[in-house]
């Protein structure tokens, strides 16, 4: 099916326009494109041409254009350029092949937009940064019926115009995983107001996230076709369009994991050379910037008793570089430091993070070290509290992996003789507020990566961290990457690699 502007039947564009009528008007927006994406390889939702009107009926009224196409050939980056937002319109199954995938991808990390509606948590299984991108994918559902919307966030566009609770009728979808460590969640149910809801009271419906310079949103409300004539709902699905496509800001940083205190980059006690910088893709529009060289930034009425670690959110168009985080003054005890890569463009952000010392003292200074001017920005950063040690070689469960045994290692042994594909899983692990993780490891092998996921080994990624040879199995080296959040209880570290035993595992640590 070629790319075209859908043609609604006449009686669906008649009622998605009459209900349309009640729908906030956004006509002083700047001109965008929006690309609503609707195949299916899987079940076919008969909502779908309501929701194809619908969305063009909120484009005629609020300055936007629509493009309706099956065609996964659209995704690629020349096309999907033009387009400030892409919406998948109850999608199922596997719709884009490799090629396809890579370029959405870059789109959004580079600044694009994606709103799901409802069967675009049953898409794309197999591909971990679509579950990253819709948040969580789908579970079950109980038969069609009315239940009752808790609205948790009045002042987002998409839902602002709702009241405390919203009582409709639509399928309400039960997900494999709870997206709220890793999302901003607008809407959830009431889960007694209905029959055959599946996640323990706590069940969002609707919610938003930011992925690097790139915004997304998704709502499991969109089943039937009676949806698209609601216009709470349709007023819903433009807020989302507006967001995404960046015409309209909104909060949607995660909350904080417990234990944990974030801090705005320019809302700083103190400074030596630091300036409030404009970023729209960051929390609030703004950063610490213009940083150079021996630049900082001081923090009043910190804790720092009981800290383990840091994740830090900068984006960087110069020469990257470090920051050393100081106790009580510039000069003050070093906790820990981490580097700042180049991360592409000023408005793209990316996270990182380190270990820290605690400490005594009550403020923490930020210095900034690097090579020419500008280096990065800093969006906001997070202390973190809480740490788990597992020893590599304590698995519940494993696959292809044997016990080695290294007199420089902790305890004296490691998890090894590691091959591609292999994998060990630790139970009892709390990754509803997991932070970041920091693995131990030695390799005189070719090294490879760890994905680290949740619930199975072919569970939602949580993050992957690349193990390089370390220049002999007795050699240890330590590397942190952030991890997501997630529902489950037990942690897989799957193994990818060339041939051969890629490295071994002395030990990681989670931080939260």
């Amino acid at each position: 099916m070629t790319i075209r502007s859908w043609l609604a039947a006449a009686t669906v564009g008649l009622l998605a326009a009459g209900a349309l009528s009640a729908a906030p008007a956004s006509a002083a927006d700047a001109p965008y494109k929006v690309l609503v994406f609707s195949k299916t390889a899987g079940f076919r939702h008969s909502s779908i041409p309501n929701g194809i009107a619908a969305i063009q009926s909120l484009a005629t009224a609020n300055n936007f254009t629509v493009t309706a196409t099956e065609d996964a050939a659209a995704f690629t980056a020349a096309n999907l350029a033009q387009y400030q937002t892409v919406v998948f319109l109850s999608t199922t199954g596997d719709v884009l092949n490799d090629a396809q995938q890579t370029a959405f991808e870059a789109y959004i990390r580079g600044g694009g937009g994606y709103v799901g509606v409802h069967a675009a948590a049953d898409t794309e299984y197999a591909w971990p940064f679509y579950g990253t991108l819709v948040g969580a994918w789908f579970a079950s559902h109980p038969a069609i019926q009315q239940a009752t919307v808790n609205v948790e966030d009045r002042t987002h566009p998409a839902t602002a115009h709702l009241g405390a609770t919203w009582v409709r009728t639509d399928e309400w979808y039960n997900y494999q995983s709870n997206p709220r460590g890793t999302a901003h969640v607008l809407t959830s149910l009431n889960e007694s107001s209905y029959s055959g809801g599946t996640m323990n009271g706590d069940h969002p419906i609707t919610w938003c996230k930011t992925i690097d310079s790139g915004r997304s949103f998704y709502t499991g409300l969109g089943h039937t076709e009676e949806s698209y004539a609601d216009p709470n709902f349709t007023s819903l699905l433009l807020g989302a369009i507006r967001y995404t496509a960046k015409r309209v800001d909104a909060d949607c940083s995660p909350p904080a994991p417990s234990g944990a205190s974030v801090y705005q980059g320019e809302a700083y006690s103190s400074t030596g050379g630091v300036q409030v910088a404009d970023h729209a893709p960051a929390v609030g529009g703004k950063t610490a910037g213009y940083i150079d060289n021996n630049d900082w930034i001081g923090f009043n009425n910190v804790n720092l008793s009981a800290v383990k670690g840091v994740t830090v959110r900068a984006s960087s168009a110069g020469a990257g570089g470090t920051i050393e985080f100081r106790a009580g003054s510039t000069t003050g005890a070093l906790l820990g430091s981490v580097a700042v890569p180049n991360t592409g463009g000023w408005e793209t952000f990316r996270d990182v993070f380190t270990p820290l010392a605690s400490n005594a003292a009550t403020s923490l200074y930020l210095v900034f070290r690097g090579n020419g001017g500008s280096l990065f920005d800093v969006d906001q950063f997070t202390l973190v509290r809480n740490a788990t040690i597992r020893q590599g070689e304590a698995w519940s469960s494993m696959s292809g992996l044997q016990v080695a045994a290294h007199g420089t290692a902790s305890g004296g042994q490691t998890a090894g003789f590691i091959d591609n594909n292999d994998w060990a899983g630790y139970t009892g692990v709390n990754l509803a507020t997991v932070a970041g993780v920091r693995v131990k490891w030695s390799s005189a092998g070719p090294g490879g990566t760890v994905e680290f996921r949740a619930g199975s080994s072919t569970g939602t990624l949580l993050g992957t961290l690349a193990l390089a040879n370390t220049g002999s199995w007795d050699t240890f080296r330590e590397a942190s990457i952030p991890l997501a959040t997630n529902a489950s209880t037990s942690l897989y570290l799957v193994f990818r690699g060339g041939s051969g035993s890629l490295f071994d595992i002395d030990e990681f640590t989670l931080y939260g």
